[in-house]
């Protein structure tokens, strides 16, 4: 008779993942709160909709890393993916107004890793400690074959809660306002299909090269970790009136900001040069990519956006500043139709 075949030998360990999840327990119960009636390891994860909101509203949201996971996977640093995971989500559900206060992930591998499981783990815990929620639980897949060697795939989903009355949704906003810029790290999560192909694959550069401007290697800065803005913009929602918000994802600064313009309306832009980050430029430049799809794809340098009403944004900016965030005037509305973005470039 031959040797007996096993779930573990056939690839799957599932103890291994259960220790894995045990050795971050303690950072995972602190990111608890009182709204959170589990603990971790349940068939499912219960909580009860915060106190004090007289209609409240659950917001949810989901979302990836992307091909920023390949740059993680050539440096073989995967402490920071975690973080965008989480950023990459609560800053979706913010800007109708929520506050975040339950996350979940998902994490599949072909072999779990201990190295790699645990990295991706903890930036997961910092990400939610950073937006003030907590991680309640979450599927762990290890699939033979599925995936290639030290690879994985990752996917967030978030519940948030807003009050009814008091949900961004745009309709408030008119001619006149004003458009305030929060600054980003860098690409945060979205380009990298284009920044991949320009910087590693056509230009034959490696993760480990330094580039004049960046302040370290390639790698380095490719995987700066997502901007999380949910405690300093929840913080200034409770001082000043916000008339609508965007989170600069895939689409650039037009395909987000004309999500929340009402019609008969338009965000005029004034991108001025010493905001956008070296990262930007050096895409740009090695890859000879049209302005137009610098515009549509990247941040540019303006991670997230509010629009607020003239009398309020240097307050509003210069409280961002209190809060250790760089925020600076973008633009403004004016009457017009489509196109719903126009940027303009200033010295």
């Amino acid at each position: 008779m031959g040797k007996p075949t096993t779930y573990k030998s056939s690839g799957v360990d599932i103890a291994k993942a259960d220790r894995l999840i045990d050795s971050l327990k303690g950072r995972i119960q602190k990111t608890f709160n009182p709204h959170i009636l589990s603990s971790i390891g349940g068939f499912a994860a219960l909580a009860e909709v915060p106190k004090g909101l007289a209609e409240p509203v659950l917001v949810t949201s989901t979302d990836g890393v992307g091909t920023k996971l390949r740059v993680a996977f050539l440096c073989n640093k995967h402490d920071t993916v975690g973080i965008d995971l989480v950023a990459m989500s609560v800053n979706d559900v913010l800007t109708v107004g929520a506050k975040p206060f339950l996350f979940l992930d998902y994490f599949g591998c072909g072999r779990l890793e201990d190295t790699i499981y645990r990295d991706v783990l903890s930036g997961i815990v910092t990400g939610c400690e950073q937006a003030g929620c907590a991680l309640v639980g979450g599927e762990t897949a290890e699939m033979p074959s599925f995936y290639s060697e030290g690879e994985y795939e990752l996917a967030g989903f978030v519940v948030a809660v807003v009050e009814k009355g008091k949900i961004i949704d745009g309709s408030g906003i008119e001619t006149g306002d004003r458009v305030i810029a929060l600054a980003s790290s860098g690409l945060h999560s979205n380009g990298y299909s284009l920044a991949r192909k320009v910087l590693l694959d056509d230009s034959g550069l490696g993760v480990t090269d330094r580039l004049e401007g960046l302040g370290g290697t390639l790698g380095e800065e490719l995987l700066r970790p997502t901007r999380v803005y949910v405690k300093p913009v929840l913080s200034v929602m409770e001082q000043f009136k916000i008339k609508g918000m965007a989170h600069i994802t895939g689409g650039g600064l037009p395909g987000n900001i004309s999500r929340i313009i009402p019609a008969g309306l338009r965000a005029h832009l004034s991108l001025e040069s010493s905001r956008v980050p070296p990262i930007f430029t050096v895409i740009e430049k090695k890859g000879s990519v049209p302005r137009d799809d610098m515009y549509s794809t990247f941040n540019l340098g303006a991670g997230y956006v509010l629009i607020v009403s003239p009398s309020d944004e240097k307050k509003i900016i210069s409280e961002f500043g209190k809060l250790g965030e760089t925020a600076f005037g973008l633009g403004w509305i004016e009457q017009g139709d489509d196109p719903k973005v126009v940027i303009e470039e200033a010295t």
